[in-house]
């Protein structure tokens, strides 16, 4: 088996509402999140109230995935000098989130349409696609149901991949800065797709914690660079032109004078 068809479920990572991805040339940081060493992959435990403060279709998809996933996986993110209020203005402004991460220049350039009933449909209009569905949102958590999918050739895949996760969010402001947790349960849409990547689970296990660790640190380096220049932002959000984001802009930072 080739090494490359490990990497494509993992790219179905990315597309969990993460809207900050590597630190863009230019914005390095000699505080930049570290990666959290852990001896052996850690098991999330789902809380199960959290299902009964779910819709019904929402709990049945939920349940359906957390039956008997693919892949489990969790990791915790270090203190981060930012605010919780801004990180969640830009949860809840996914548009503008987007249009900043393209004007960081992360990759992959990612765009973000709303979608009825608290869905997001995420796009790097190559081939990566993901759409989420807010199932359930309560003070310093989020759960998600995620659809994902790589299309064929995308990663090198040689047919189209699909996933469903169910995703626990966690975040807070300590005494130290912003922190977060990710907890997700992922099931393959190919069930030989599974069997062929059984062998490498912890392997595969380990390496969605780091990678994780890695985004969400970013997602709050990305907060604090929004936090302490979001007016360097506002030029090219406009030339780019997409109204909704300019709008959001406004909603979350306020009007130039």
């Amino acid at each position: 088996m080739e090494f490359s068809y490990l990497a494509w479920p993992l790219t179905l990572l990315i597309l969990p509402g993460t809207l900050w991805g590597r630190v863009a040339e230019g914005r390095e940081t000699t505080d930049r999140p570290a990666v959290v060493e852990k001896a052996r992959p850690a098991q999330p435990v789902f809380e199960t109230a959290l299902l009964g403060r779910m819709n019904l279709p929402d709990r049945i998809a939920a349940m359906e995935i957390l039956r008997k996933p693919d892949f489990t996986f969790q990791t915790t993110t270090p203190p981060a000098k930012v605010r919780l209020a801004t990180m969640e203005k830009l949860f809840d402004h996914p548009r503008l989130a987007a249009a900043m991460w393209r004007e960081c220049q992360f990759m992959p350039r990612l765009y973000a349409f709303a979608l009825p009933a608290r869905g997001l449909l995420i796009d790097d209009t190559s081939g990566l696609q993901g759409t989420l569905t807010l199932a359930c949102r309560e003070a310093g958590k989020r759960v998600y149901l995620i659809d994902g999918r790589v299309a064929k050739g995308r990663m090198g895949n040689p047919f189209a991949v699909g996933a469903r996760m169910v995703v626990i969010y966690k975040y807070w402001e300590g005494a130290k800065g912003f922190q977060s947790q990710l907890q997700a349960w992922t099931t393959l849409d190919s069930a030989l797709l599974g069997v062929l990547t059984r062998p490498f689970r912890h392997y595969v296990q380990r390496r969605q914690e780091e990678f994780m660790a890695y985004i969400l640190g970013n997602m709050a380096q990305g907060g604090a660079f929004a936090e302490s220049s979001h007016d360097d932002f506002l030029g090219p959000i406009q030339r780019e032109g997409d109204p909704v984001a300019i709008r959001q802009y406004h909603l979350v930072f306020g009007k130039r004078p």
